[in-house]
């Protein structure tokens, strides 16, 4: 299999690094046919407030952070403008709007985002989760490296339910590392290992794709693709359509490890490949 589009990316008018220009030439660089852009989409009145925000500010990110809905469709209006000069100008390749939006599990939320899609028209959304509700605070998944054990794991049963009320709600076309406790070595697997199958089984039964995300971490002296290899046979077994994705924020993460990372999937026989870009690329 060889994938020859990449659809999560982001650039400098959010937490990337280079123009949406100069990522867009990356990826043909790269022999792809496609790219998307799918900067964050992050939305919530205490997003703010946070242990983790002064660290996006050091950071040079809390661009992607708004406390109200029409501050970010005013930036992502701005940001398909240019997004769609690009396309209009580039003969070579496909160049697709996209939104990774973070999922936040309200009424009011799912309103103003579901209004937020039909205004801006994306060409495809991702679903993320990089924040759970605890005790009636907003934290962000670094801010739960703070907490004992036992918090931990509480806050990670939440984050794998938080994905699959995500998934349940029919907004995204595919989702986005949703073993992101592990990438960040939180919490003991064993504690919420009911709620991940539960999760793989709703991705199975809704039919949502799923990213293998080739921002490789290392495990036990090796390399493996995100997410772990026990959820990727998991993911095989329950015939969830999956995809390779870079998560690039610079140039030179286009298409990062995608030649390793499919490499692997051969290797272990998984060959439930999406074919999502000939979906997008029809419906839009």
């Amino acid at each position: 299999m060889s994938q020859f589009f990449t659809l999560h990316t982001h650039t400098n008018e959010f937490d990337g690094r280079n123009t949406p220009a100069e990522m867009v030439n990356a990826a043909y660089e790269k022999n792809m046919r496609t790219i998307g852009i799918s900067n964050h989409f992050i939305v919530h009145p205490d997003i703010k407030q946070t242990e983790f925000y002064n660290c996006a500010v050091m950071g040079g990110y809390d661009s992607i952070y708004n406390e109200n809905f029409d501050v970010a469709i005013c930036k992502f209006y701005q940001h398909f403008d240019t997004l769609e000069h690009i396309a209009e100008q580039n003969k070579q390749m496909k160049v697709l709007k996209g939104m990774e939006i973070d999922f936040f599990d309200s009424i009011s939320w799912y309103h103003q985002m579901s209004f937020a899609i039909n205004v801006l028209k994306p060409d495809y959304t991702i679903g993320a989760c990089h924040f759970i509700e605890y005790n009636g605070k907003l934290c962000n998944m670094h801010d739960i490296s703070k907490a004992s054990p036992n918090e931990q794991n509480e806050m990670l049963n939440l984050y794998w339910t938080k994905v699959q009320r995500a998934i349940k709600s029919g907004m995204f076309t595919f989702m986005a590392h949703i073993d992101l406790p592990r990438r960040l070595n939180l919490g003991d697997a064993k504690h919420w290992e009911h709620t991940e199958q539960r999760t793989i089984h709703t991705l199975a039964d809704t039919k949502t794709p799923v990213e293998i995300n080739t921002a490789l971490y290392k495990h036990a002296k090796a390399e493996f693709p995100h997410p772990a290899p026990r959820i990727i046979k998991m993911i095989y077994n329950a015939n969830v359509p999956v995809l390779l994705s870079d998560d690039a924020h610079r140039v030179t993460e286009v298409c990062r490890h995608f030649d390793r990372a499919q490499q692997y999937l051969a290797q272990h026989k998984i060959r439930n490949f999406c074919e999502l870009e000939k979906h997008i690329l029809h419906t839009r």
